[in-house]
């Protein structure tokens, strides 16, 4: 557990009654008074019972569309077998209309999207619930749940864009700068609506394109605005010093002019957190300049470690882009999937 954002600030604690208590006694010490808490599986209800008892006031959180799939599972309605996400296209046309009532099967299947690689008559035969009226009930709290979330979501997407063009309208010299689409470059369904990220990030951080590099995504630049901004690029001195910030850089132990350890050191944050992720995904590509970077690592070290090497290397990569103001190009050039066909 962490009251802050520093290394000495993460303490740990034991699961006997007398370590809840001095979790409690530690977060009234840091005058905490409110918690959220995940509410699953079982070990959580010790806890919160102390945390009551103490006056701190507790919000237990659980992710609805789980319960949703719980609910799901129980009528025998088995999606989560004929879809990828139950909170797809598919998914939630299904789901809203069981929940008005509609527990035919036939009718059922012809929600199917486009996109959806089952067929009617597959998913026809998953939908054939036991009608407990109980537990439909159950799964229309937790759709009720999902939907105001996404609302509240949607409201907060709203205002970040707004925050984006507001930073670009009030620089001309910005609100004038245009890239190039990025039309091959996977847009997830929980990525900011409402505004072209990769037009935004370009002109936000004044002509550098971010989203050039491959594996870099929207959710990652959204990390990189958020938590540092186009100006935080430049209060490191060298892209060394930001890796060193991110706890990136190998803490290199040397005795006698011998090399005792070079572990990465422990801590981290959104940012870390985000490059990690876009590190991951490199791995999972093919014949690219970081990919093949990642693989020569993983090879020889392990995936754990390519994964920081690469995340590693991606932060030098924006820092030289941002501070030194050069567009990315790599050795060996990316190409998406219809560019590769097209060179064929």
């Amino acid at each position: 557990m962490a009251v802050g954002q520093e290394l000495s600030d993460v303490k740990e604690f034991g699961v006997y009654a007398d370590d809840l208590t001095d979790i409690c006694l530690h977060l009234k010490e840091c005058e905490v008074t409110f918690v959220a808490m995940e509410s699953t599986g079982n070990y959580w209800q010790n806890l919160y019972v102390e945390l009551i008892k103490h006056g701190i006031e507790v919000t237990l959180a659980a992710e609805a569309s789980h319960k949703m799939q719980k609910y799901l599972k129980i009528l025998n309605f088995r999606l989560d077998v004929v879809v990828n996400d139950i909170c797809g296209l598919t998914g939630m046309a299904i789901i809203s209309d069981i929940c008005k009532g509609n527990l035919d099967p036939e009718k059922l299947s012809e929600h199917r999207h486009g996109n959806c690689r089952k067929s009617k008559e597959e998913i026809a035969k998953a939908v054939k619930g036991n009608k407990r009226e109980d537990y439909r009930v159950g799964l229309k709290q937790e759709l009720g749940s999902y939907q105001f979330y996404q609302k509240k979501i949607a409201e907060c997407d709203k205002q970040i864009g707004m925050f984006l063009k507001t930073q670009i309208n009030t620089d001309p010299d910005k609100k004038k700068l245009k890239t190039s689409d990025k039309t091959h470059k996977r847009i997830n369904k929980n990525a900011l609506k409402g505004i072209d990220l990769n037009q935004a990030s370009y002109q936000y951080f004044g002509g550098v394109d971010l989203m050039s590099i491959e594996g870099m995504s929207h959710a990652t630049i959204l990390s990189i605005i958020s938590e540092i901004g186009p100006e935080g690029f430049h209060k490191f001195e060298t892209a060394k010093h930001f890796t060193s910030w991110l706890r990136l850089a190998p803490n290199n132990k040397v005795s006698g002019g011998k090399l005792l350890s070079s572990k990465t050191p422990k801590g981290s944050n959104r940012l870390k957190i985000a490059l990690r992720n876009a590190a991951n995904a490199i791995g999972n590509l093919k014949d690219t300049h970081l990919s093949n970077f990642f693989n020569r690592v993983c090879y020889r070290k392990g995936r754990t470690v390519a994964v920081s090497a690469t995340a590693r290397k991606l932060a030098v990569i924006l820092w030289n882009m941002v501070v030194k103001q050069v567009p990315y190009k790599p050795p060996t050039e990316y190409l998406f999937l219809d560019e590769k066909e097209n060179s064929v």
